[in-house]
């Protein structure tokens, strides 16, 4: 009998399990962490979301299985965000499916799409379920090197897709592409989505495009959908999610639109896995999609505050923050003290140091080394606080490099 499972030996050890026992470790001591390491947004769920899912769960027929594709209100509500936001029109029964989160859905598609030893081209440093939902249907990842420099480099970007397609044998069959990013809040515009629908096309790839944070965004023009790039539908699909949009996080609704093979085939894997979300959770998320809008421009608004203090924070703290243009996130380059311990090692100097938990950069892949990812997941008042805790860090950064690599020695 094999000690490890087949998929489960594929998978690289979780590095953020790592700072998660840390950071257990020490609110056990009593620390007080104030913890940007996971995007869990805090603000409450808009109120009249809320009465519609309490209005909705009153109906004892709504306690019934569901619709593994989604009801068909909810799946109208998205085709309506689409035309109203992007311009796109959907067909709500061949281009719609209602996923338990974006994660969710590109895992399972991931799943439909994938054969043994298909080879799949993923941005790196990515959202974790991004390669490895691929490794887990078995397929091989090709790792495509997401920034140049710090920066998201469209044309870069471009040239090592085409690099990463000449020397894979076998051919890649799909690629991912994720803006706003996880994890390094870049963006791109929609001239960039056409040439990439056009490499797509011309070597004949399929395109999953993951728009979470397609409203979290703060300066400049909101951010778009590759399926605004005509003839899209025919390569693309592309996945959103209300988590962050609506603070909905733990209701796990999400969306994968566009192609309709691509549609179908998940709609097929889902059909045998689960009967979708539970009814009134559907009923609330479509009233979030057709009601007033201003609750997004208010989460928007929030996120933005959040960000402004941190730069301007943590810059007086000794450590510059690249201002994030969108998402939750803020992508922050390990100050220069501390670069030769890498992300994880100056992880855990702030863990415990500064009660401070941030996500190492090395867990978004090898090329998220040097980096570490903060959620603006924090109030003001903590953020502020936080920014205090780094100052000591920086203040002594030798002793405490001394510390770490004295107590690395004696582990």
């Amino acid at each position: 009998m094999s000690e490890e499972f087949y998929r489960i030996k594929r998978l690289p050890p979780y590095v953020f399990a790592e700072v998660n026992r840390l950071k257990a470790k020490y609110r056990a001591d009593g620390m007080d962490i104030i913890d940007f390491g996971m995007g869990n947004p805090d603000m409450d769920t808009p109120a009249h979301i809320v009465e519609k899912l309490v209005e909705t769960v009153r109906r004892s027929r709504t306690h019934r299985y569901s619709a593994s594709k989604g009801i068909p209100g909810l799946r109208r509500a998205q085709a309506g965000y689409y035309e109203r936001r992007f311009g796109v029109k959907l067909d709500p029964e061949r281009e719609v499916i209602a996923t338990l989160g974006s994660k969710e859905g590109l895992a399972n598609l991931a799943m439909a799409i994938t054969g043994p030893g298909d080879v799949m081209l993923v941005p790196n440093p990515s959202y974790p379920i991004h390669p490895y939902g691929f490794m887990i249907a078995g397929g091989t990842l090709r790792h495509v090197p997401a920034l140049h420099d710090g920066v998201f480099d469209p044309e870069e970007y471009l040239r090592a897709l085409d690099r990463a397609v000449m020397h894979s044998v076998p051919k890649p069959v799909a690629l991912v592409v994720s803006f706003p990013s996880n994890p390094t809040a870049q963006v791109c515009d929609l001239d960039f989505y056409g040439e990439l629908i056009a490499f797509a096309k011309k070597n004949h790839l399929w395109v999953l495009s993951d728009l979470a944070y397609a409203e979290i965004y703060f300066d400049g023009n909101p951010p778009p959908s590759i399926l605004q790039v005509e003839g899209a539908k025919d390569v693309a699909v592309e996945f959103t999610s209300l988590s962050k949009t609506y603070s909905m996080p733990g209701w796990r609704m999400g969306f994968a639109v566009g192609n309709p093979r691509l549609v179908d085939a998940l709609t097929r894997i889902k059909s045998y896995l689960d009967y979708g979300a539970f009814t009134p959770v559907q009923v609330a998320a479509a009233a979030a999609l057709n009601g007033p809008q201003d609750c997004v421009a208010e989460i928007r608004e929030t996120y933005r505050q959040r960000r402004d203090v941190l730069v301007e924070t943590m810059g007086r703290s000794g450590w510059t923050i690249p201002s994030p243009p969108a998402t939750m996130f803020a992508w922050a380059p390990v100050p220069e003290p501390f670069r030769s311990i890498g992300s994880m090692g100056f992880s855990k100097i702030l863990l415990k140091e500064a009660e401070v938990a941030v996500a190492p950069g090395i867990g978004f892949g090898e090329y998220g080394e040097g980096y570490v990812r903060l959620g603006l997941v924090e109030n003001e008042q903590r953020i502020r606080q936080a920014a205090r805790g780094v100052k000591r860090v920086m203040q002594n950064a030798q002793t405490l490099l001394d510390k770490y690599h004295a107590e690395e020695v004696a582990a």
